[in-house]
């Protein structure tokens, strides 16, 4: 271990999810491919929106947010991950484990925030139709998107102020492939449990208040359209599922790792792995196989860019 006046960590070791060369193969094989799918899928999600006048609508500019924030986190821990597979010591230093500790939270924090504007969206959107475009109007979209933004980013820093202050003189091994709250807590030098018990209400209740207000909200949703008839009422109840199935897959893993005592308990890696590197590809893939307006404005925007190909050649 590695110490300053032999006090001081200067660095972390990650155990990472393997120690056999042929595992560490195949997950590095499995974790590119989805990090290759993530980055250039959610791109093209908004360069889609962007583009297609179609698209101009309150749901589209916060999905459009949701897929930023999905490239944004996604490429906090897999870059790093990846490159540590080929890794004898697998070492972050005590800066980089708090900068990625801190992204972490803080465009979690945010896109929690924002699923939860998307289902007021929906709310008004349902339940309010005459007076969508102006209870939602771009300025209030704006405004919750910076908002959204906002609140991760205190969350975070709250997380950031309590652990720095924390002594840690040895040891310094950090059983995950990321730097966390979780890890980092268990092996401070001091008595944590204050800290602990902060930071459990803050990214456990956080996760657990928004999770319950995004069910109730959705079940009312639910209840509301399947009273209705028709193909708009249809289209509504396939996007209520698709933002469930993404709230159910978000919130899930996040309430088991922060919402409980911060144990070590041997499901914790692949909780982890979830949360950081499969969740952020079923965004794309739900929000894109689920809904016909994106995947016929993706179509058009492909042959475009292919017809125009052929005319420069």
């Amino acid at each position: 271990m590695e110490t300053h006046n032999s006090s001081h960590v200067t660095e972390f070791i990650l155990t990472g999810l393997s120690h056999e060369r042929g595992i560490q193969l195949f997950l590095f094989a499995l974790f590119l491919i989805f990090y290759l799918i993530v980055l250039p899928s959610n791109v093209l999600i908004i360069i889609t929106i962007r583009g297609d006048t179609h698209l101009n609508s309150p749901m589209y500019f916060l999905l459009a947010n949701l897929a930023f924030l999905d490239i944004w986190y996604s490429s906090i821990t897999a870059p790093k991950m990846l490159a540590d597979f080929f890794s004898e010591r697998k070492v972050i230093s005590f800066g980089g484990c708090i900068a990625q500790l801190f992204f972490l939270h803080f465009v979690g924090a945010a896109e929690m925030f924002l699923l939860t504007v998307m289902a007021y969206d929906r709310y008004v959107a349902i339940c309010k139709p005459l007076y969508y475009s102006v209870q939602m109007s771009r300025r209030l979209c704006v405004t919750l998107v910076v908002a959204s933004w906002a609140g991760g980013f205190i969350h975070s820093l709250i997380q950031v102020v309590l652990i720095i202050r924390l002594p840690f003189c040895g040891p310094n091994e950090l059983d995950n492939y990321f730097c966390d709250i979780t890890q980092v807590l268990r092996i401070t030098c001091t008595d944590s449990f204050m800290e602990e018990i902060v930071m459990i209400f803050s990214s456990g209740l956080i996760s657990v208040v928004c999770f319950v207000a995004l069910l109730v909200s959705y079940a009312f949703l639910l209840t509301v359209l399947k009273k209705n008839v028709g193909e708009s009422a249809t289209k509504a109840l396939s996007t209520c599922y698709s933002h469930i199935t993404i709230v159910i897959f978000m919130f899930g893993p996040a309430i088991y790792i922060y919402a409980r005592p911060f144990d070590e308990y041997a499901p914790d890696k692949v909780v982890s792995v979830f949360h950081t590197i499969i969740f952020p590809l079923l965004n794309p893939i739900i929000y894109t196989l689920r809904n016909k307006e994106i995947t016929t404005a993706m179509k058009k925007l492909v042959l475009q860019y292919l017809l125009c190909r052929k005319c420069v050649g």
